[in-house]
């Protein structure tokens, strides 16, 4: 993955390079097609010729029209929502400016699919095209966005004051702001159902919550988030807090809350986060609730720790599960999904060089690369409101949570990049081992619930689907898949009570995704209705809630969510 300075300094420079500026005040031009080939050439891809040729015709006759349209004062069709407010459309310079842009990034786009190149060069030309096109929109700089500028007059100058204040602050942060850090705060505004902290070693803690209901299913729930971000996702504010539905459902529910590392813990492996954290946070809450079998449910890369956790486990001839909840999980990395663009050997390898014996991997650089992958929605969205335009961020729970983000200790994070995204290793059986243990996905013997989200773009609904052919191979209809709409985030954070949404499920699974997903019905509103049965089915008998946190061994040591989930990486 890049360094934030690569990408923060990027994106914030260009906004006063003058250099830019001026290229957008004078006329659009003919892209140059020729230059691009040879570039591509000198990466060892070439262009389909015939089909290049066809482009630049259809450019040309579209350039021609829009010329032709403009001469005769004809205000050109801007179907983009950079492009959508009254200013853009009012003023024809900056209507036919706008619409030179979507044409040309629309050409360039249209020669990036003419590479003739194997489908993940082409995807890292694409991502390269895509991000210096959405950079140089005219939405972008102050020289060629009216809505900035009618701002800029009707507060005598005060919104660019503003703006340069926001570029100031954010320059000081390293990141760009994209929500009003100053409303929340964790374990007050955030992260604030009732528990209490009652185990915790150098890399996590574990959370128990207070039950909500007088009875509780005799089997508990270990939510186990992802360790690349802070576990209050799925904590945020009551009314969509997927850790309070569960405790309101009847559950006991416990959360591994991982450790944000500093440099004494840069030394760590995938092995130390497995046995030590996840298998280690398995036997707790065994051994706290007194069941041999409990619940588990994993988060993203907190589904592909659990995972290769219980593979470790039932390796070993243990059973501790009743069932298993794995949320836009990768556990086959055929198809990792965008991020594909920041995974290639000569990367893998130099971060191995740079932190794979020890080290961290920054917490700046996994926020810059994330929001790399959506630049025009996470990055030039707010250049242009804080900056340009001096808006104030507004408050937005999910940004915040976005905004404070994790390290990583360098050898853990080199391991996984090269073994799962590299090599899609844990597929394999026995290729890869904890302590020791050889791992096999096929000998986890438990129900799973399996979600992806429809338009998930970090973990492609058809790869989380892919984990139906690794658990329970034998017993395929074990499984149950839902998808639902939305992304990566807002598809997982969507609580009944908003009513939103839908999502699908069939009652069988099929071979592949394409046939499982023609087979599937959709249904309005939230999937964790669904979700909530599930676990019902695999909870056992009701039994008197609990009235201590803990036990014996295990005493309450802090009131949720913990110190670990408040330690800021900036």
């Amino acid at each position: 993955m890049p360094t934030s300075e690569n990408i923060y300094s990027r994106w914030l420079t260009q906004l006063s390079d003058p250099s830019v500026w001026q290229a957008w005040a004078r006329p659009p031009t003919v892209p140059d097609a020729a230059g691009f080939a040879a570039k591509l050439e000198e990466l060892g891809v070439q262009l389909d010729a015939a089909r290049v040729a066809q482009l630049q015709q259809d450019y040309m006759r579209r350039l021609s029209e829009l010329w032709q349209d403009a001469l005769q004062s004809k205000p050109p069709t801007l179907a983009d929502k950079r492009f959508t407010a009254p200013a853009w459309s009012a003023n024809p310079l900056f209507a036919f400016n706008a619409a030179a842009y979507l044409l040309n990034a629309r050409y360039l786009g249209e020669l990036t699919d003419a590479v003739q190149a194997e489908p993940k060069i082409k995807r890292k030309i694409r991502f390269a095209v895509q991000q210096m096109t959405d950079a140089i929109s005219p939405s972008n700089f102050l020289a060629t966005n009216p809505e900035a500028q009618q701002k800029l007059l009707e507060s005598g100058g005060a919104s660019l004051a503003r703006g340069a204040a926001q570029l100031f602050a954010d320059l000081q942060k390293g990141r760009i702001s994209q929500t009003d850090e100053s409303a929340f705060e964790v374990g007050k505004s955030v992260a604030i159902t009732e528990g209490a902290v009652v185990f915790e070693s150098p890399l996590f803690q574990l959370i128990q919550y207070k039950p909500q209901t007088r009875t509780v299913y005799q089997r508990p729930l270990l939510m186990v988030p992802p360790c690349i971000n802070k576990f209050y996702l799925l904590d945020l504010q009551p009314e969509n807090s997927l850790v309070r539905y569960a405790v309101e459902q009847g559950h006991t529910v416990f959360l591994l809350s991982w450790r944000n590392p500093d440099e004494s813990l840069g030394h760590l492996g995938w092995d130390d986060y497995i046995e030590d954290a996840v298998i280690r946070a398995i036997g707790l809450v065994q051994e706290i609730s007194g069941q041999p079998q409990i619940n588990a449910l994993g988060f993203c890369v907190g589904g592909t720790l659990l995972g290769a956790a219980l593979a470790a486990m039932y390796g070993r001839g243990d059973k501790p599960l009743s069932s298993l909840t794995l949320l836009t999980t990768l556990l086959d990395f055929a198809d990792p999904g965008v991020l594909e663009v920041y995974v290639d050997e000569m990367q893998v390898a130099m971060r191995e060089q740079t932190i794979g014996q020890g080290g961290l991997m920054p917490a700046r650089d996994f926020a810059a690369s994330f929001s790399s992958l959506r630049p025009n929605d996470l990055v030039w969205n707010y250049v242009e409101s804080n900056y340009l335009k001096g808006e104030e961020p507004r408050p937005f729970d999910l940004l915040y949570w976005n905004a404070d983000s994790t390290n990583l200790p360098g050898p853990m994070f080199c391991y996984y990049l090269r073994h799962m995204y590299l090599e899609n290793a844990l597929k394999q059986p026995g290729r890869l081992t904890v302590r020791g243990q050889p791992l096999d996905l096929g000998k986890i013997n438990a129900p799973v619930f399996l979600y992806g989200s429809r338009e998930d773009h970090i973990v492609p609904w058809e790869a989380a689907y892919a984990s139906a052919a690794l658990l329970n191979p034998k017993k395929p209809n074990r499984n149950r898949f839902v998808l639902g709409a939305s992304g990566h985030v807002a598809g997982v954070i969507n609580p009944p009570s908003k009513n939103r949404r839908s999502y699908w499920r069939a009652d069988r699974i099929a071979a592949d995704a394409a046939t499982w997903l023609r087979s599937a019905q959709e249904h309005p509103g939230s999937w964790w209705p669904e979700w909530s049965a599930f676990l019902a089915e695999h909870g056992g008998v009701q039994t008197a809630a609990p009235r201590r946190y803990g036990n014996a061994a295990h005493q309450p040591i802090e009131p949720a969510p913990g110190r670990y989930v408040r330690a800021r990486a900036d």
